[in-house]
């Protein structure tokens, strides 16, 4: 067992974990390095079981309090970076091109490291804690394929704990909310066939870019006319195309519209997606076209638990004082496959302050490692509040 450090230390520590993460990104599932650098870490602590290649590249670690039996408490970190070329011109950039950590995820890995090699060091809780590192949370459900893999059940987990960075949110605060906290985020892809022609006869064609046109405006009504205006809805159309600029004569025969819904509520979602289709569909026949409609079912709404959430803004306040916690901070329409595991366990996420940073997923983010010795604190004073011998309780 290594020796007890400060957890200021261990932040110091991670920091440079964290910066060796940057420099070597990897995508989705296909996380070989990282995956090795995290296990062979969390074997150096102490941990006492460290086991690899859950949804191909997960990593999940156990560390046994000892003060007892207790109930076990999972905390998740994602691993994966995104497909975006880096302009930080930062001593840590990226070295591998074309890919870059514009979310944090190499922030949320290291502090779940320094709170692994505290917690391995101490051990003063009753109960078990699992640490569970998450590949492909950029898009691939790589918690739901954890989920489906036996995560929960193997390991025992009662209940499961997030968090994510949050630019803008000052470094050393934290925000939560209970019931949703991100968004459900479905995609869809419109296909229109009409018929082409000259488009000096417009009179003989089915015009798919007119259609289209019609159908952007048309499906906007969505959130201005068939949903509640306290039940938030989002729908964005972020890809049209039809015809090309090298014939611009030519009326095409077929446009194509794509783009993404955002609900917060499940009831909601269903009714949405019913009501999206039948503008579609009722559109295309408006104009004597055919609509083909691909809909690519996203990440649910994450829920945080309303217990699980008071827990975690007590703990916050302990770690940062109750004044930097907003206990009651506005749903985000972004999405997370955390979700996956709050149906399944009890818990939540919460939002860690990044600072005056970039936005994520923009190319000049940097996750903050002023932030890491807050993370790193909450991590493992969320262990010790949620793992009290019963006597304590």
């Amino acid at each position: 067992m290594p020796a007890k450090q400060t957890i200021e230390t261990i932040a110091e520590e991670a920091a440079q974990w964290r910066r060796h993460l940057h420099q070597h990104p990897e995508l989705l599932f296909d996380l070989p390095a990282t995956s090795t650098f995290v296990a062979d870490k969390l074997r150096s602590f102490g941990c006492d079981e460290v086991v690899t290649g859950i949804a191909t590249s997960g990593v999940v670690a156990v560390v046994k309090g000892k003060l007892g039996v207790g109930r076990t408490i999972g905390l998740r970190a994602d691993m994966d970076a995104l497909p975006i070329a880096e302009q930080t011109n930062l001593a840590h950039a990226s070295k591998n091109p074309g890919k870059m950590h514009a979310c944090g995820h190499d922030g949320h890995t290291a502090m779940l490291l320094g709170a692994a090699r505290h917690l391995a060091s101490t051990r003063d809780f009753a109960g078990t804690a699992v640490l569970i590192f998450q590949p492909a949370e950029e898009g691939g459900a790589g918690g739901r394929v954890m989920i489906e893999e036996g995560l929960l059940e193997r390991f025992g987990i009662d209940e499961v704990f997030g968090m994510h960075n949050e630019p803008g949110l000052p470094v050393g605060s934290f925000a939560i909310r209970p019931g949703p906290m991100l968004a459900a985020a479905d995609r869809f892809v419109v296909t229109l066939t009409g018929k082409g022609s000259h488009a000096a006869s417009p009179h003989e064609s089915r015009d798919p870019v007119l259609i289209s046109a019609h159908l952007v405006l048309a499906l906007q009504s969505i959130a201005s006319r068939n949903v509640d205006p306290f039940d938030p809805v989002v729908v964005s159309v972020t890809y049209l195309a039809g015809g090309s600029t090298g014939a611009l004569n030519v009326i095409p025969e077929t446009a194509v519209i794509g783009g993404t819904i955002r609900t917060i509520d499940a009831k909601t979602r269903k009714a949405v997606e019913q009501r999206f289709r039948d503008i579609v569909a009722n559109t295309a026949r408006l104009f004597e076209a055919q609509a083909e409609i691909e809909w690519r079912p996203g990440y649910p709404v994450t829920v945080n638990d309303p217990e699980m959430t008071k827990a975690a803004i007590a703990v916050a306040a302990d770690v940062v004082g109750a004044d930097k916690v907003n206990g009651n901070c506005q749903c985000t329409m972004g999405a997370e496959d955390f979700s996956y595991m709050l149906e399944k366990r009890p818990g939540a996420i919460i939002w860690l302050g990044n600072g005056d940073s970039a936005g994520l997923h923009n190319p000049a983010y940097d996750f903050n490692d002023e932030a890491i010795v807050h993370g790193v604190r909450y991590w493992t004073a969320l262990v010790s509040d949620r793992l009290d011998p019963p006597a304590e309780r």
